[in-house]
């Protein structure tokens, strides 16, 4: 009988791993009370139970989920403000892979009117591109008045990703470096609201998260070349970092750092960054748009950290 049992288990083992369904955002949230208060007969409520199955859902899950909405309610009364306003809005969304900027993104953009905000993920340069000034194909994509730009990734492609991977020469990135405080300066006394977010997420994070994208067939897309070598570059990352961080963390076009290792305060507190740099008609009180300052910190004080601890052998944040 053990045998059997024993073979029965390596036969489960030797199994590849299913995908695990998980409930879709605010499900759980707009189920929690169903069927409360209903009057049904022992006849309707057998057919309801059979057609309804019991989940457990974490409260720390209800939560966030009545907070995203909540925030989400401001980021339209953010958005009408911006557009009432004819303001100009940029911001940039940067970090190591699987930082969690693509998700944090899709929540702010998920009730937004897209006549008045889009995001923009651009694919790597064409040839006639290559030959343009590297800041050209950005400014084609800046907004219009009334407009918020999301840039999944931004034209601070070549202060990392590039240069780490080989994608641009020495001299192309420290010119880079020198000249886009100049541009950012322009933008920001052009009136141009820029706002730079860096996601950052330890080590063991990430490489937890990309090897899910291995499994996970609804994540499966997300795997590229430059993905499957983030672990071993990651020390060559981190230098970059550094070195982008003290050359173009200015005045008027700050850095802010957003830790990410949980995903969810990580989006929670960056829609409560972004909606306290403006103020707008019936906006919550600061109270309850105040960030978690373990969570969300100034680029000045990533960049005291980082050369406090850049020689210590001890592993910086992502």
């Amino acid at each position: 009988m053990a045998k059997k049992e024993k073979k029965k288990h390596r036969e489960e083992a030797a199994e590849p791993k299913k995908h695990n369904p998980t409930l879709n955002e605010m499900t759980a949230l707009k189920n929690k009370d169903k069927g409360n208060g209903k009057k049904l007969t022992a006849c309707q409520r057998e057919v309801w139970d059979d057609k309804r199955r019991a989940v457990w859902v974490k409260h720390e899950t209800l939560a966030y989920e009545k907070e995203l909405i909540k925030l989400q309610i401001e980021l339209l009364k953010y958005q009408a403000h911006i557009k009432r306003q004819g303001m100009r809005v940029i911001i940039l969304f940067e970090g190591r892979d699987a930082a969690g900027k693509g998700g944090t993104i899709q929540r702010i953009m998920q009730h937004l009117n897209p006549r008045g905000a889009r995001v923009v993920a651009l694919e790597k340069p064409s040839d006639t591109e290559r030959t343009q000034w590297y800041f050209q194909r950005y400014i084609s994509e800046f907004p219009h008045a009334g407009e918020i730009v999301l840039f999944d990734r931004s034209w601070y492609n070549r202060a990392m990703v590039e240069p780490v991977m080989g994608f641009c020469t020495d001299e192309e990135n420290k010119r880079f470096l020198k000249d886009v405080p100049l541009l950012e300066r322009m933008l920001v006394k052009d009136g141009i609201m820029l706002i730079k977010l860096f996601f950052s997420v330890d080590k063991q994070e990430q490489l937890r998260r990309l090897s899910a994208r291995q499994t996970d067939p609804l994540k499966f897309y997300k795997i590229s070349p430059v993905d499957m070598q983030a672990q071993e570059l990651w020390d060559s990352y981190t230098v970059r970092k550094f070195q982008m961080l003290s050359e173009t963390n200015r005045s008027l076009s700050p850095w802010t750092i957003i830790r990410s290792n949980n995903k969810k305060r990580a989006r929670l507190n960056c829609i409560k960054y972004i909606l306290s740099q403006v103020d707008y008609a019936e906006k919550l009180p600061v109270e309850e748009l105040t960030v978690d300052p373990k969570i969300v910190i100034s680029g000045i004080d990533e960049l005291r950290y980082m050369e406090e601890n850049l020689m210590s052998g001890n592993t910086l944040p992502g």
